[in-house]
């Protein structure tokens, strides 16, 4: 409606904009006055007219005192033979300037013509506008069901993507190099008797680089490469994400060898038979096309399909089968070495200083993700761009690493003398707990500054990565958990709301070691309790009890028993080091912020 209005203004102006060219011809061509042919005869004969303009059956003529005079006579009179009519003497006629013109062929049209066929032919022009938008409309509907998949050129070299570019995931680049080796070289395999691989799945958490790996195999392969999102095919009406998934694949055949990514993937290939939408829910007939399309009763040669999914817990047993996504590509959290090398990528195109050991950076950032990385110096570089600095020290990278992992400094944040004595024997009281614990990990670094939604912060980082982890360091986390709890009850004989956060996890993880990690020595090696997921929404819903309320009250005692054991843990080593308890606070209300070479020199003092 908006396009049809917009198109009738138009229109509306350029038929104003002819009038008024039109008019102002006319106004040009009819400068003179208009009056009747006796008042023309009289004016010659009175010899008061100097020059006289015959064109066609207009009479023109110019007086003396420069007035011009119009009149229509009949076409086929001459002026000599009208003057005579008049008995005006033929002498007076010599003594004119007598000017005779054809009328004009662009003057006859605009005179005659135009003013008839302009209306007619703008209508024309507006019908005719009106029926191409309105053909528009229709080709935008049968359109719907296409596909809105981008392809991606390999001839494209700016921002080409390589796996050089791609660091941390030695094994799953592996996998995908042999996949482009087979696109490019598919005789050498051919030989051997081994087929394309259908489909390659790429599982991980997000900010691991599934669809950076993507991009590389984009930039590698020397075919057509074609990307889409998996929520890009749902609509509203039903039938058109299976359209969509045929209109793809048809591409993909015609530009066979290629590559088809199709990123979040879980968007449409949940599992089906939930109970949600019935058998004619729309994502259920997307799935069912890629099914087919994937390894149906057509085989497609040539055509690999690429995709990537957070949830693959999520996703339909049929679309995990072999034949379909014949090669499932599992991207961890990069290892230390892997941060190292992704470090080094990121770290290409940013001036740093000659200090900057990215090894330290590594080696306190267990659990990032690639993405997290890139964040992190991306923040130094922020922050050492505000300081209007040309290089990237190794302070900047630091902080930046602070603030990914608690948020931002609130300097605003302004403790009283009070409170900030109490945050800071709260914190000295983790790191206390935390270096007489064997199990736990070093402590890097303590503050009182806020972060984020912090007080202060205690930073602990373990000194290898871990995949396994044993109940003695879960019950070392637990105590220095609860060591500000019981720092705060050991000094001021009363706790606070600082310890409001470390309560709760402390109890998630008690609960954990009880239902989930069978470390409960009452209970035995079991789990409890089965959560149940909404596919369709992908969020956990609720816990089916699969034990009976005597065993729910004997978890109860486990976790409680589990808490009040490390409380107790924190609290002799509290009572036992107060002199090193009483160090660590009095030299955080002075500075603030102790690291770790200093907290070491501070214990073994």
């Amino acid at each position: 409606m908006r396009t049809i209005i917009k198109n009738f203004l138009v229109f509306f102006l350029v038929f104003l904009l002819l009038a008024s060219l039109f008019s102002l011809y006319e106004n040009g061509s009819s400068r003179s006055e208009m009056v009747s042919l006796d008042q023309i005869i009289t004016a010659i004969d009175n010899e008061s007219a100097v020059a006289v303009v015959v064109e066609g059956d207009k009479l023109t003529a110019t007086l003396n005192d420069s007035r011009v005079i119009s009149s229509k006579k009949e076409a086929r009179d001459s002026l000599s033979q009208l003057l005579a009519n008049y008995g005006v003497d033929p002498i007076k006629l010599k003594r004119l300037e007598v000017q005779i013109k054809e009328p004009s062929g662009v003057s006859f049209w605009l005179t005659t013509l135009l003013p008839f066929l302009l209306p007619i032919l703008l209508l024309i022009g507006f019908i005719y506008f009106m029926s191409r938008q309105i053909q528009g409309v229709n080709s935008r509907a049968m359109s719907f069901g296409q596909a809105r998949a981008k392809e991606v050129s390999f001839l494209e070299k700016k921002n080409r993507i390589t796996f050089k570019d791609v660091a941390g995931v030695s094994e799953a680049k592996q996998e995908l190099e042999e996949v482009v080796e087979f696109l490019k070289s598919p005789q050498k395999f051919l030989n051997l008797g081994a087929r394309i691989p259908k489909g390659v799945l790429l599982m991980g958490p997000p900010g691991t680089g599934k669809t950076l790996l993507a991009r590389a195999v984009a930039g590698e392969a020397d075919v057509p490469f074609f990307h889409i999102s998996g929520s890009e095919f749902v609509e509203m009406f039903v039938g058109v994400g299976a359209s969509r998934v045929r209109d793809l694949f048809t591409r993909a055949k015609k530009a066979a060898p290629c590559i088809v990514f199709v990123d979040e993937i879980d968007a449409v290939g949940r599992q089906r038979g939930t109970g949600l939408g019935g058998s004619h829910d729309e994502r259920e007939q997307t799935l069912n096309q890629i099914l087919v399309e994937m390894d149906g009763f057509e085989a497609n040669t040539n055509v690999i399909v690429m995709a990537a999914t957070n949830r693959p817990d999520v996703l339909d047993p049929a679309l995990l089968r072999p034949g379909r996504f014949d090669r499932q590509v599992v991207l961890d959290q990069p290892d230390i070495k892997d941060r190292e090398a992704i470090l080094k990528v990121h770290a290409k195109e940013k001036p740093l200083a000659e200090e900057v050991n990215l090894r330290v950076i590594a080696e306190r950032t267990p659990g990032f993700s690639g993405a997290d990385l890139a964040n992190l110096l991306n923040e130094a570089a922020i922050l050492a761009a505000r300081r209007n600095q040309k290089k990237i020290n190794q302070t900047e990278c630091l902080e930046a690493l602070e603030k990914v992992m608690l948020g931002p400094e609130r300097k605003s944040h302004l403790l009283s003398e009070k409170e900030k004595k109490i945050t800071a024997y709260h914190e000295a009281g983790h790191a206390l707990v935390a270096h007489y614990l064997p199990a736990a990990d070093p402590v890097h670094k303590i503050s009182i500054i806020s972060r984020g939604r912090a007080g202060g912060y205690t930073l602990k980082l373990p000194t290898e990565d871990k995949h396994m982890h044993p109940k003695s360091e879960f019950e070392a986390d637990l105590a220095v958990m609860l060591a500000g709890h019981a720092t705060e009850k050991e000094i001021f004989g009363e706790v606070t709301t600082g310890a409001q956060n470390d309560l709760k996890r402390a109890t998630r993880l008690a609960r954990q070691l009880v239902t989930e990690f069978g470390m409960s020595e009452k209970l035995g090696p079991r789990t409890f309790g089965l959560k149940e997921e909404l596919i369709f929404l992908g969020r956990e819903i609720s816990e089916q009890r699969d034990y009976s309320e005597k065993i729910a009250q004997a978890i109860d005692d486990e976790v409680s028993h589990y808490l009040k054991t490390a409380y107790r843990q924190a609290q002799n080593i509290i009572k036992q080091k107060r002199t090193k308890l009483e160090l660590i606070a009095n030299r955080l209300i002075a500075n603030e912020v102790i690291e770790r070479e200093e907290f070491e020199a501070l214990m073994a003092k």
